[in-house]
């Protein structure tokens, strides 16, 4: 199961994620961790990585679709995995779309936790962080809001987007994850 996952800060999408890890025994892979994970090797990639970071630039939509792309050949993702944090636009989309067809692979489903702005709101502001101020908070969520509308979008449009209420427990949003998931998966 190849599933790329969405929510806005405060959605529940870590809690959500390690869910479906335990449940599907599929690796959630981050691409902040794998950027962290590979600048600490001795790897080609970990060469350039550190060249961009050393300059305090941003990693390239290329070297990313180089980096998801060697990810995605190692053993644990053979039996799929959950993409976190990737793609974050339109072009890392047909990125990843090109990495996974050129192995002969398609996502089976691009999940939205959704949840509403003043409950994101109230449950960002109980962090108790120092920008965890409401002003701060609603400022993130439109932000988060405009840059990922054009990659929900995008697979709209490819019936891929999967729409979960994320109000409720955990455990009663993991259930409405699971039916989707399920339903897939079949």
């Amino acid at each position: 199961m190849r599933i790329v996952l969405f929510g806005g800060p405060g959605a529940g999408k870590g809690t959500q994620a390690q869910k479906i890890v335990d449940h599907y025994h599929i690796p959630q892979i981050s691409t902040g961790d794998i950027l962290r994970k590979t600048a600490a090797s001795a790897s080609p990639l970990a060469m350039k990585i550190k060249k961009v970071m050393s300059r305090g630039k941003l990693v390239s939509d290329d070297l990313l679709k180089e980096i998801v792309a060697e990810r995605l050949q190692q053993a644990d993702c053979r039996p799929g995995f959950i993409l976190d944090g990737y793609p974050r636009t339109t072009r890392q989309a047909h990125d990843l779309e090109e990495t996974l067809q050129q192995r002969n692979l398609k996502l089976d489903a691009v999940l939205y936790i959704v949840v509403n702005e003043q409950e994101l709101v109230t449950r960002l502001s109980r962090r108790g962080r120092a920008d965890d101020i409401e002003e701060t908070i609603r400022n993130r969520l439109k932000v988060y809001e405009s840059s990922t509308r054009p990659v929900l979008n995008f697979y709209k449009e490819k019936m891929l987007l999967q729409k979960v209420n994320g109000v409720g427990t955990v455990v009663q949003v993991f259930v409405l994850i699971r039916n989707v998931l399920d339903t897939i998966k079949k």
